[in-house]
């Protein structure tokens, strides 16, 4: 059997629950990065999709129409860009088992190290954290260099997340029955009773003559020779009249002998039984293909009840069919275990993919889920949250000491609000023009923002948390001379009367964000007793569900910002009766949500288990070089 192509790429080897070696080959840079391109291709259709009906909620003149229903759209419109840029690849990736459109193209799918499929943790972890790869400059530079420096191509979301991205695809079965071995004169010669050459030297002499008529005549009558004086011993009764013929016949032979499962003459133990295996099975496996072909296309479940377990059954035996191979080919590369191993691995993603996420447990997640991660790092947020505070608090004592510190700490823009301010104060108006009919979308435009900055000072963990450090240092610093300038000036109360129906909830949000990222930095600086590989796939799921619980309270918190918070007839007292309100039922979510548990024995726990036992089953991995 000649060596399949991708024996020149890095693999890596998983360990099914069925104690059966697979290797993966991993995705190359090429492939990954053409796939990327169609990815991008399909987001930027979609991203413009989204900017034609933006702009149909204009009138002639560039102008929005003066309706609330449009004002309302352009404000979900303009959510709907950042939940496109940033969720495509999660939803794809979750939906179709690791696939995106562009690595559905280029057969390439995204696994977890195990080799198990990848889950919607994973995915967003993954994807969230390509806010750092895909960064201008040094930053991407960090990530090019990850994906080039890793021996299995991993980005650094790939390292967060405890995945890699992998070729996949079935290929043509190796096994076809070569023609009757025959004489040099033509007549039929005795029926072989073994291989004449061993794997190696048969791998040679096919690649050899399949690539003959490419050479020079010269050059190639010399390698005839030469393979002519090799194989002398084999092709001893044979009575071609040139070396071309003689080599021609051989290796007919050796197709036929490994078509009947004969064994070579020297090889002995195990591998004697490699060729037989392959030529009994290869009927079997070529139904099991079938099937695999069909479930892929259609579904595992579109196979009935019986199907199932017909293909359980089936996979059972290729697998082993695969672990007898493999000890019979003693470890080397051949086209019959490269098809196999292929094989099996389709049918292994397949039966071991995700489960759909009801509705109930999402609502758990969110009820639960999320407070119960949110109380357990509670000291980073705490730090987090001295970072963000200590620096606003010395900030703005600074700036009422000396107004002049201001100019140094705060942009240009806002000083010359704070002026306007205090006209603003004296005529009895808001912090800024309630614009009323334009409120959505300043909540859309604020919330927009607000969730790439927690994004940012989440992915920044990848490097080491110093740039959610610095994040949360400067804008600490920024809310603190505003403050601090505002109250210099006399009119701090109207920006408390703007701040206050949101400010708790935002603030809340961007500590939690800031943790998240330490988590990820934690995992990378002290993983502790555990490997740095495991403690960034376990700390890369706590720290996605911290960014997830700061994207929720974003969320509220720039729906008031944009419609509660610009309201300028509403009272001191009102605002700072909706900021309360907001801090109450945020320490509730914290305690009652956090507190509860999953009663054991309950039938939701029990239903749950078969589908939660393939996800737990012991999975390992071992890099190999090609």
């Amino acid at each position: 059997m000649t060596a399949p192509a991708a024996t020149l790429h890095e693999t890596i080897d998983v360990e099914t629950p069925e104690l059966v070696v697979l290797s993966y080959q991993v995705a190359g840079v090429g492939s990954r990065m053409a796939a990327a391109l169609v990815d991008y291709l399909v987001l930027a259709v979609l991203l413009f999709g989204l900017s034609v009906l933006a702009v149909a909620f204009f009138g002639p003149s560039g102008r929005l129409l003066p309706t609330a229903g449009a004002a309302w759209a352009l404000g979900a419109l303009l959510l709907g860009n950042l939940v496109a840029f940033w969720g495509y690849f999660v939803v794809a990736e979750t939906l179709f088992d690791g696939q995106s459109i562009g690595k559905r193209a280029f057969r390439l799918r995204v696994v977890r190290d195990g080799g198990l499929p990848i889950t919607f943790a994973a995915s967003a972890t993954r994807n969230l954290v390509r806010f750092i790869d895909a960064q201008p400059g040094v930053f991407y530079g960090v990530g090019l260099a990850s994906l080039f420096v890793s021996k299995l191509g991993k980005r650094l979301g790939d390292f967060a997340a405890g995945t890699i991205v992998v070729q996949e695809g079935l290929v043509a079965a190796p096994v076809v029955a070569g023609p009757t071995p025959r004489t040099g004169d033509g007549t039929e010669g005795a029926e072989a009773q073994h291989a004449r050459l061993r794997d190696e030297e048969f791998a040679l002499l096919d690649r050899f003559l399949g690539r003959r008529d490419e050479l020079v005549p010269e050059r190639a009558a010399a390698f005839e020779a030469q393979l002519a004086d090799r194989f002398a011993a084999a092709l001893a009764d044979t009575r071609g009249d040139t070396p071309r013929a003689k080599l021609a016949w051989l290796r007919d032979a050796e197709r036929t002998a490994r078509a009947r499962g004969l064994a070579a003459r020297h090889d002995v133990g195990a591998a004697r039984e490699r060729h037989a295996i392959t030529s009994r099975s290869a009927p079997r496996w070529a139904g099991f293909s079938a099937q695999v072909a069909e479930a892929r296309k259609r579904g595992l479940a579109s196979l009935g009840e019986a199907g199932v377990r017909r293909f359980v059954a089936d996979y059972r035996d290729v697998a082993a069919d695969l672990a007898r191979l493999r000890t019979a080919t003693r470890g080397m590369v051949a086209d019959d275990v490269f098809y196999l191993n292929r094989l099996v691995a389709a049918a292994h993603n397949l039966l071991y993919r995700r489960r759909e996420l009801p509705v109930r447990t999402a609502v758990r997640f969110l009820a639960f889920g999320l407070p119960a991660e949110m109380r357990r790092s509670g000291r980073l947020i705490a730090v987090a949250a001295l970072l963000l505070f200590g620096p606003a608090f010395i900030a703005a004592r600074a700036v009422v000491g000396d107004e002049q510190v201001a100019s140094a700490l705060v942009p240009p823009h806002m000083l010359d609000r704070a002026e306007d301010g205090v006209r603003r104060a004296a005529a009895g108006e808001g912090y800024i023009d309630d614009p009323q009919l334009f409120r959505p979308v300043m909540a859309g435009g604020i919330i927009a923002n607000n969730v790439q900055v927690a994004l940012a000072a989440f992915a920044a963990g990848m490097l080491a948390g110093v740039p959610t450090f610095l994040l949360l240092l400067t804008n600490g610093v920024s809310l603190g001379a505003v403050a601090g300038l505002y109250v210099a000036k006399g009119i701090g109360s109207l920006l408390l009367a703007f701040v206050a129906p949101h400010g708790v909830l935002e603030l809340f949000a961007i500590c939690v964000a800031g943790a998240a990222g330490f988590v990820l930095a934690g995992a990378l600086l002290v993983p502790g007793q555990r490997t740095r590989r495991q403690a960034l796939r376990e700390d890369g799921t706590r720290a996605v569900v911290l960014f997830t619980a700061s994207a929720v309270l974003l969320v509220v918190a720039g729906l008031l910002e944009g419609l509660i918070s610009p309201i300028e007839w509403w009272p001191l007292e009102g605002k700072l009766a909706v900021s309360g309100t907001t801090a109450v039922l945020l320490y509730a979510w914290l305690r009652v949500g956090a507190g509860r548990r999953p009663r054991r024995g309950s039938a939701a726990a029990s239903a749950a288990a078969p589908a939660l036992a393939p996800a737990l089953a012991p999975a390992t991995t071992a890099p190999r070089a090609p």
